[in-house]
């Protein structure tokens, strides 16, 4: 039986203010309304490439604030609960529950924009790690911001190919 670890809540604000705030901006060749689209579909961001191995949607549609789902990147198992969701914009999301104890608080903020012939991608992640590993996620944080970063890029390919 799988062991899971509570995550403090975050909100809006904490995506400001962690110890770890990773930002990335993609450009897509894709509509506002496609990405908002793949962003909300039954695969999401695992449609986008292998990176997120599993993604289950564990609310009803259709989706807004308190809808859950979970996510699985490698062996890493994480439950989010949505904080804002604004319909075809953009949505952000605490996790409250992951299968290892890496976090004490983890959040992240979608923002889907109109640019030029295409769509902007915004992707904010907000981490502060357990009190054990804040030393190792310092000195880790670059591989962390890349490692993080790959569903932004596996994107921009997805959508070029569509």
């Amino acid at each position: 039986m799988t062991r899971w670890y509570a995550l403090d809540e975050a909100d809006a604000g904490f995506l400001d203010t962690a110890p770890h705030v990773f930002r990335y901006e993609m450009h897509y060749d894709a509509t506002p309304e496609q990405v908002w689209e793949s962003l909300q579909s039954d695969e999401s961001l695992a449609a986008w490439g292998n990176t997120i191995g599993s993604l289950t949607w564990t609310s009803p549609r259709p989706f807004g604030v308190g809808t859950t789902r979970e996510v699985g990147t490698g062996p890493i198992r994480v439950r989010e609960r949505f904080f804002r969701w604004d319909e075809g914009s953009g949505y952000s999301f605490w996790v409250y529950e992951a299968n290892a104890g890496l976090f004490r608080r983890f959040a992240e903020d979608y923002r889907v924009e109109p640019e030029g012939d295409g769509t902007r991608f915004t992707w904010v992640i907000a981490l502060e790690p357990a009190r054990a590993l804040r030393l190792p996620f310092k000195v880790l944080a670059p591989l962390v911001k890349a490692g993080f970063g790959r569903p932004a890029a596996d994107g921009q390919k997805y959508f070029a190919t569509r």
